[in-house]
Formats: structure tokens, sequence, C-alpha cells
């Protein structure tokens, strides 16, 4: 037979005076109360008497019998009383056997309604309800609790407090504190190991339950996640970053809410039974981004990585504070390594990354000077590197970059932005994005055709600047960098006008205006229309994608050539030199021609094949 009482030891620097026949007496006949009323509503809820009534198999904590709850608890807390008394004076009576009994029948009645209440209102007692209020400040629920029955100005207070309560907040409130009254009662009554024993079992079954809804998969050690999949492996990371964020911002704190509550008078079981609930959940999620870490590392996982370390760094204060005792130091630690392992992962990835562009394999051109496969796959990928800066901060903070010789002076951020220069991030992409430009030199020089050459410097340039200044790269890399490298792009343009048009210009007199002899006109005519045809029929197939780029090209060409060429052309090939034959023959364009024929220029479609005398853009027929 059980029982475990609480029995108070006088002061050691008082003497305690010997009890009167009186207050023997008084004590007694308060006693032997006690214990009558206990059985009278003891007996009447105990299932398991031959005489039990209908009330028995009820249950004791609906709203229907709240009086009777009030009366059951203050029944036990005045047993509780009489056995100390007995203890004290009478501690081989039989009413103090009598007094054990009844204790015994309340408290398998409690431990009935404990967990009927977590059954009953199981839905109610879900830590989202919990994690949206604090502990600290938690609003009384309309059902009083052990320690709260003879006070009833604070009863009605919290009466009134429930009706601005929502409902289902209401319920749940009110289902705590009758498990916290439950609790104080059996506690006090030396009955703390069974009432904590239905917690944990109740508790941590919802707990796994609201895991595996999350999509946790308690089986997925490191030997199943290294041979999974990436794609699968992939969904598995995406469903881990969803159930982490809702664990430690409102499942967790829920349930440590609910246990402080419950066993508000005890905190140190509340932390025990929090911990018994939640940590192997807890060990379960972090040790998976740990397990990613120690995969196979390629360039194309590194943003997952980066998602997890992430997830796991933002959510490091909330894991610290809430498992900060010294049996969940486990957890702590396979948070932490699971950060060190990802860290580690994220660095082999960037070097993989950089080998990777030094050694693309690619010897072909791009038709047209078009944008390289390289540079759109580089620049996507330090692009979305660049939405990862505070991650990466942590990453390379302490890991020094190794190149031959310090970067060039353009590829550092504006001198106006010290942050930019100094950061480990910027300098490391800007060295990714450099080695990129010396790779797509070398492509350059693939082409036959120099201007072509400059023309994809140009493009893929453009391309470059474009990704920076649309994404995060801009801030990082700073304005005078976008500059520097837009002047660039203006430079291969030059370049590429200047050597792909230069027959075109040789073709035409160094002064259009000035006398010449005939035979020289018609040699410049001439000269200029196999020129243009032949450079225009070869650019037919060449490309500039970017459209604000293609027309400040054709502004700039037509600036270039038409201002000379309408001179010539006034001079020596309008209508009043008609009654030359050999005006009709040899002047094909006018200039309004030539900026019909500079419409389809660049764009890559290649349908022109050539520009004859039979050509629809109006020119003259010979």
């Amino acid at each position: 037979m059980k029982a475990i009482f609480f029995k108070s030891s006088p002061s050691p620097t008082r003497m305690t005076p010997p009890a009167s026949p009186l207050h023997l007496t008084f004590s007694e006949s308060l006693m032997e109360e006690n214990i009558e009323a206990a059985e009278l509503i003891i007996t009447k809820w105990d299932s398991s008497s031959d005489n039990h009534s209908s009330s028995s198999n009820a249950s004791l904590f609906s709203d229907d019998n709240r009086e009777e709850a009030k009366q059951y608890l203050s029944s036990v807390k005045g047993l509780q009383k009489a056995m100390q008394y007995l203890v004290s004076h009478q501690a081989s009576s039989e009413m103090l056997v009598r007094a054990q009994a009844l204790m015994q029948t309340a408290m398998k009645r409690l431990e009935k309604e404990f967990y009927q209440i977590f059954k009953s209102f199981r839905f109610y007692l879900d830590p989202e309800s919990f994690s949206a209020h604090s502990s600290s400040s938690r609003p009384s629920a309309s059902r009083s609790s052990f320690s709260d029955l003879e006070e009833d100005e604070s009863e009605n207070e919290s009466r009134a407090e429930n009706d601005s309560i929502p409902g289902a907040q209401r319920v749940s409130l009110a289902a705590v504190e009758d498990l916290r009254a439950i609790a104080e009662a059996m506690i006090k009554a030396g009955y703390a190991k069974e009432c904590i024993k239905i917690y944990k079992i109740i508790r941590k079954s919802f707990v796994d339950e609201a895991l595996h809804g999350l999509g946790v998969d308690r089986t997925l050690n490191l030997q199943k996640v290294q041979k999974m999949d990436w794609e699968v492996l992939e969904v598995k990371i995406r469903n881990w970053l969803h159930a982490v964020k809702v664990a430690v911002k409102t499942m967790f704190p829920g349930e440590r809410i609910l246990s402080d509550q419950v066993f508000s008078i005890s905190p140190a079981m509340g932390e025990s039974c929090f911990v018994e609930i939640s940590k192997e959940g807890a060990l379960a999620l972090f040790e998976f981004p740990e397990n990613v870490a120690k995969c196979k590392k390629t360039p194309e996982k590194m943003f997952r990585f980066l998602d997890l370390y992430e997830a796991v760094s933002n959510l490091w204060p909330e894991v610290e504070s809430m498992f900060n005792s010294e049996s969940t130091s486990t957890l702590r630690s396979t948070a932490v390594n699971s950060l060190i392992k990802l860290g580690d992962a994220v660095r082999t990835m960037l070097t993989s990354f950089e080998t990777a562009i030094q050694k693309d394999p690619s010897k072909s051109t791009v038709p047209g000077g078009g944008i390289h496969p390289l540079t759109r796959y580089v620049m996507n990928y330090i692009s979305f590197l660049a939405d990862y800066t505070e991650v990466l901060s942590d990453i390379v903070a302490d890991w020094p970059l190794t190149i031959p010789s310090p970067l060039p002076e353009p590829f550092f951020g504006s001198p106006d932005n010290e942050e930019s220069i100094s950061s480990p991030v910027s300098v490391r992409l800007a060295w990714l994005i450099l080695l990129m430009l010396c790779k797509l030199d070398g492509k350059a020089a693939m082409y036959k055709d120099v201007s072509l050459s400059y023309l994809f410097l140009a493009n893929n340039l453009q391309y470059v600047v474009g990704k920076v200044r649309q994404s995060n790269l801009k801030i990082l890399l700073g304005d005078e960098w976008v500059t520097k490298h837009e002047l660039k792009v203006k430079r291969y343009c030059s370049n590429y006008e200047r050597m792909g048009w230069s027959k075109v210009l040789a073709s035409l007199p160094e002064n259009p205006t000035a006398e010449i002899p005939a035979d020289q006109v018609k040699d410049h005519f001439r000269n200029f229309n196999l020129a243009f045809e032949e450079t225009y029929t070869k650019q037919t197939s060449w490309v500039v994608p970017d459209p604000g780029l293609r027309d400040d090209i054709k502004i700039s060409l037509a600036r270039r050539i038409v201002p000379i060429y309408k001179e010539f052309y006034e001079t020596y090939g309008g209508m009043h030199l008609r009654k030359e034959m050999w005006v009709e023959s040899l002047v094909r364009y006018t200039p309004d021609d030539l900026g019909n024929y500079w419409s389809d220029l660049l764009n890559g479609s290649g349908s022109s094949g050539s520009v004859s005398s039979s050509s629809s853009r109006g020119g003259r027929s010979g």
C-alpha cells in the first residue's frame, strides 16, 4: 500500500509546545470529519466499488460536475491533512489504514480523469494554442485549480477574464487548469510518478504523431540518406525546412508551456517532462541536416545546403533557449555539428564550382557571338549565391581566398562602400566572375573574325552586368564595379564597329564632298557596294540578344556611316546626275536604304543571305 506524506519539521531554534487536550480533541474531531467527507464523495466516484453509482462512469471534470470536482479535490486536500495528523499522533490506528485506502482510490480516479482530459480535449491541447501566449502571462480559466478552491474573489475575476477569450482557447485553458489541479493534488499526495508517467506517454505520442504529420521520417539515418537519389532527397529537404520551422517555432514551445502550466507546482518536473517528450523528436530533426552534409557534394546541391544552414542558424537561439539543460546537451551539439558540417560542405562546393569554371571543357564557339552557356550558368549561379549573403558571410568569414595575385581594382566595389569592399563574400564572388571573364577571353579568341570576337565579349559582359544590376550582386560589388564594366562593354562594341565595318568606311572618300574624278567616284560606289553587301551578308547571322545594346550599336553604326555616305550620295549619286549612265548601274542604295537593311542586323536571323540588286529593300536595280 503506497503512501507518501509531507510532514513539517519543527524549527531548530524554537521548541514546539506540547498540544493541549483541548487541541487534540479539536484536531481529532476535524480529522474524522475530513475522512468522513472524503469517504462520501470518493466512494461515489469509485468505479471499482460494487455499489458504485452511475456518476462513477461519468467525467468528474465535465461542466455538469464542476461543483463536485471542487468538492472532490477539497476532500483529497482534507484527507491528506487528516493522514498527516494520524501519522504524527496515531500512526498505528485503523483510521490511518482507512484513510490510506481512500487516498489510493482517489488517486486512481484522478489518474483516470487526468488521462481522460487529455484524450477528450486532444485537439484543444495542441501546441499552437499554447505557443501563442506565454506561460508567465497565462490567462486563468474558468475551472479553479487545487490551490484556488477557497479564493472565490479570484475565481470571479478569472471568469470575467474568460469572457474576452476566444471559445477554443477558453476550452484549452480550462482543460489545462483541470490538469494542473489534478497534477497538484497527485504530487502533494505522493503520486507524482504516476501522474508524470501518464503525461509523458500521452504527450510524447502527440509529438511523435505531429512530427510524422509534418513529414519527418524518424528512420532516415545516414546510410539511407547517402543512398538516396538527389531528386528524392531534395524533396525530403524541402519537407524538413517546413517541419523544423513549425516544430521549433510552435510545437516545442507549446509543449514547453503546457508542461510548465500543468506542473506549475514543480518546475523541475515540468522541465523533466518537456525534455522526455521532445528530446527524441528534436534530435531526429537536427540529425537530418548533418546527415545530408555528409553526402556527395556537387555544385548543384549548393542552394539546398545553404537553405539547411540558414534554417538551423536562424532557429539556433530558440533551440539553445528551449533545450538549455544538461540532459539536452546532445541535442544542442547535434545542431551545432549540423552547422559545422554544412559550412564545410558549402566551402567544398564553392571550391568545386571555382574549379569547374577554370576547367570548362567547351571548345566550340557560340553561333553569332551570342551568350555562352558558361556565362549563363555561372551568372545565374552567382546571382543566387548573392541571395544568401548573410549565410555565406558566416561560412566564408574565416576562409581566406587564395588567388595568384590581388584582384584587379575594378573587381572591387565602390570606394564609398567600405563594407562591400571588405566583405569576404563580395571578394569571393568578384573572383568567381573574374575567373569566368578570363575564360571568356579565351573563348573569344576561337572566332576567326576578330570583330565577331569583340561582339561576343560585348554580349557576354553585357549579360554579366545585367545580372549584377538585377540581383543582390549590385549591393555586393558596388556601383563603381557596374560603371567600369559598362564602359568596357562600350569599348568592346566600339572595337566591333571599327573592325567589323572598316571596309565599308574605307570604301568612302575621306572628304565626301570634295571634287574627284569620275573614275574614282565609280570606284568608291563599286567598293562601297561590295563592302556593304559582304559585311551585311556576313553579319545577318550575328546576334546581340540585349535589345538595348542592339539599338545602341545600330545607332552608333548609323552615325558612323550614314552621314558620310549621304554627303557622297548627294554629291555624286543624286537625281541631278541621272544623265550619267553609270549612276543607275552603280548607285544601288539611298541613305534611307541603309537604315532599312540595318533593321534586320544583329537579330541572328541569317535569312537575307545577301543584298543584291534584286533586293526588296528599295535599292536601285543595276
